[in-house]
């Protein structure tokens, strides 16, 4: 298994036909209103997000719940302290394009999924570019290795121009700026999400093993030691 990205050992490969749902050609509004935020996960793996002429195919997502009054409280999760002004998108509708600026600096996306009034979301943690290549270039820097252009979500919302301007956008309306299209099926790893303090062992980062894009595992320090698998 993709031992170059730094994965721990107990990730799992799950087969590509272990989830229908990673499959399904109805990725929407509608089908993310039903779904749990792994389920949402697994539909937005091999996903493509379009953004003016850049197309870029979704390789590496994290799955984020809610708050303690929700199905999935999620302490790692920006609306687990309940509905705030910056966290709001995520208690809206599905299928909108929820934008937070992390350290100042970079801008990072997730997908709401859930009935509106229930906190969840998807990070999009990493990304093939599939078109638009030479205007990523130039929004990332022309000496970045090709693996690098959108690996890790803030390189991956540099390398779209998304800004908070963008926080609330329908993913699936005609005519959107920026637009999630379903894309084929993979092979998906399964194991903890990159370097959250809280809820540091739940599986819910998932990947395509055979891509070579995908962000390296780092587990934060300040996370509760790791339970033994001895």
């Amino acid at each position: 298994m993709a031992g170059s990205s730094g994965h721990r050992p107990h990730d799992v490969v799950v087969p590509d036909n272990s989830r229908s749902l990673s499959r399904s050609p109805e990725l929407g509004e509608s089908t993310l209103s039903c779904a749990t935020p792994l389920d949402a996960a697994h539909l937005l793996l091999g996903a493509v997000i379009v953004a003016g002429p850049v197309r870029l195919r979704i390789v590496e997502v994290e799955a984020y719940g809610g708050d303690p009054a929700g199905p999935w409280p999620d302490p790692a999760a920006h609306s687990f302290p309940g509905p705030t002004g910056r966290n709001a998108v995520m208690f809206g509708p599905p299928g909108r394009l929820y934008v937070y600026l992390s350290h100042g600096l970079h801008h990072c996306m997730n997908v709401t999924c859930a009935p509106e009034g229930t906190a969840g979301a998807v990070l999009l943690r990493a990304a093939e570019v599939v078109e638009g290549g030479e205007l990523v270039r130039e929004r990332r820097g022309p000496s970045r290795p090709d693996r690098d252009l959108a690996r890790g979500p803030g390189n991956l919302g540099q390398a779209l121009g998304i800004s908070l301007l963008d926080n609330g956008i329908d993913l699936f309306a005609s005519g959107s700026p920026v637009r999630v299209e379903a894309g084929p099926a993979s092979a998906v790893a399964v194991g903890p999400r990159v370097g959250v303090t809280h809820a540091a062992d739940r599986p819910w980062r998932i990947w395509d093993p055979e891509s070579k894009v995908v962000s390296s595992y780092r587990r934060s320090p300040r996370a509760p030691a790791a339970p033994s698998t001895g």
